[in-house]
């Protein structure tokens, strides 16, 4: 019934759009944008229809894959933008078998403030007070001038529960409460201020096959971090701690650890941030303050744990064996920090250069809190290029770098970031070219994580005719097995998708 919903409610937006065909329609986000002066038309409605058929390859050498639906396949958006003299209020909507379920069955927004559903891509409005454009609601942001997300890009959490539309970086952010003021202080000059009244972490898939294995290994890590520090702290009964320890995991996954409320007006986050043009030069400067993104996960009470385990089961008796996990305070923790960064473009020699860098000051500035991450930085450097026979070349290089590296422990359940690697580094690489008056497109986009050794692979074919796009692409994930991109091997897919806007 919600899937029968969806297509009659397209139904009627199309027919709506149709009746009203003289006015002007936009689409995307290029319509959102800072808009100099008032527009010509009081009402602007745009949108898409999409059908997309997305067969994971690896699922024909299975038995029993579930078909694919047309609801599956069906998808569409809708973005409506009202205009007055001094203020405009813009919606958008994504409309897709999953988010209108997702809005259908509310339990999660409404046990979680945090929560924006994914159908709700934008809702604000935007008032214009001479030099000051003043916006308020679910708004995404930009910040920094990498083409992917880097390391000044900090408004907005992304939405990773399905890796086949990573490249959409604008889709794939997760809109936020906000207040968003920006002050025009001349013709190449603006300051910006941000404030979001709470927190909200990426999003990533739980269960099914985005889920990263995070998830799946949360209780697996738990176990082995506790029986290493058991044998650490009695090596002389290490036999002993081994022999009983199977009966004490046993018990683990009765453990409940739940993410923490982030919804209250303690997890603030703000910003500022100011750019100006020097010449040739694009340049800008942000102080940001908030919480990353990912969480850190650790375990209290561990030592205790341990102890007891031992002294109640002295002398071993496996008929009455005694565990006490409550004496565990499984925490997962989104750590705060204060962010200093600067951003610099320029066009050199033909390239048009952009770079980012901070440094993210955490609350562990001695780097031996095991809870808490260490300080880091970050950069970004990254150019696009025409190179010959019309191709072009897109290519941006993102690394973090922890500090106090000396620090960390060797336990995972003891230190969040134990066997992690000092530096996390990521080439995001695209070559295009179009044929055929501009109307033929094709490219690849790589994705290498190099300390993982990994790869994502995107070959695309996009065909263009007025308002209908058709994409043949394929995505292809490489690599080690362990790495973040590396453990969806089995998700390689080939994707046919038709798209029509209006």
């Amino acid at each position: 019934m919600k899937k029968e919903k969806l297509l009659i409610f397209l139904l009627i937006a199309v027919c709506g759009c149709s009746f009203v065909g003289a006015q002007d329609f936009g689409f995307g986000f290029d319509d959102t944008e800072t808009v100099s002066s008032k527009p010509s038309v009081p009402v602007k409605i745009g949108g898409e229809i999409a059908v997309e058929l997305s067969p994971y390859v690896h699922d024909f050498k299975k038995e029993g894959t579930q078909a694919i639906s047309f609801w599956d396949m069906f998808s569409g958006s809708l973005d409506f933008t009202l205009s007055g003299s001094n203020i405009e209020a813009f919606a958008a909507f994504n409309l897709n078998a999953d988010s209108i379920s997702e809005l259908w069955n509310a339990d999660e927004m409404l046990s979680d403030p945090t929560y924006t559903p994914l159908i709700m891509d934008e809702a604000f409005l935007r008032a214009y007070i001479g030099p000051v454009n003043i916006e308020a609601g679910l708004r995404k942001l930009s910040w920094g001038k990498a083409d992917i997300p880097g390391p000044l890009d900090v408004t907005n959490p992304m939405d990773y529960t399905d890796l086949r539309y990573i490249s959409d970086i604008m889709g794939c952010k997760i809109a936020q409460p906000m207040l968003h003021v920006t002050w025009n202080t001349g013709d190449f000059s603006k300051l910006e201020g941000v404030f979001i009244p709470n927190f909200a972490g990426h999003r990533f898939a739980e269960d099914g096959r985005w889920a990263p294995s995070q998830y799946a290994n949360m209780y697996s890590t738990a176990e082995k971090g506790i029986l290493d520090r058991a044998i650490e702290l009695n090596p002389a009964l290490a036999m002993l701690v081994q022999a009983m320890y199977p009966q004490a995991a046993g018990s683990f996954s009765g453990i409940s650890i739940e993410y923490p409320d982030t919804g209250k007006l303690e997890n603030f986050q703000a910003g500022l941030r100011y750019t100006t043009t020097i010449g040739s030069i694009d340049i800008g400067g942000q102080y940001f303050y908030g919480k990353l993104f990912r969480p850190s996960f650790t375990i209290g009470g561990v030592d205790e744990f341990i102890a007891d385990l031992i002294s109640s089961n002295m002398p071993p008796d496996p008929g009455n064996f005694i565990v006490n996990t409550s004496l565990l305070e499984p925490q997962i923790k989104y750590n705060r920090y204060h962010q200093i960064g600067i951003d610099y473009a320029q066009v050199l020699f033909g390239f048009n250069v952009r770079a980012e860098a901070a440094i993210h000051l955490t609350e562990d500035l001695a780097g031996d809190d095991g809870s808490v991450q260490n300080p880091f930085i970050g950069w970004s450097i990254g150019f696009d290029r025409h190179l010959f026979m019309g191709i072009n070349a897109n290519v941006q290089c993102n690394e973090t770098i922890r500090l106090l590296n000396n620090k960390i422990g060797s336990n995972p359940i003891l230190d969040a970031e134990a066997d992690t690697d000092a530096t996390a580094t990521r080439l995001t690489m695209q070559l295009s070219k179009k044929f055929l008056r501009d109307n033929l497109e094709s490219k690849a986009t790589v994705i290498w994580d190099i300390e993982n050794s990994d790869c994502y692979i995107i070959p695309a074919l996009v065909w263009t005719a007025g308002n209908m796009t058709s994409e043949l692409s394929a995505g292809i994930f490489a690599g080690k097995e362990s790495g973040e991109l590396g453990q969806y091997w089995e998700n390689s897919f080939i994707m046919l998708a038709v798209k029509y806007q209006f």
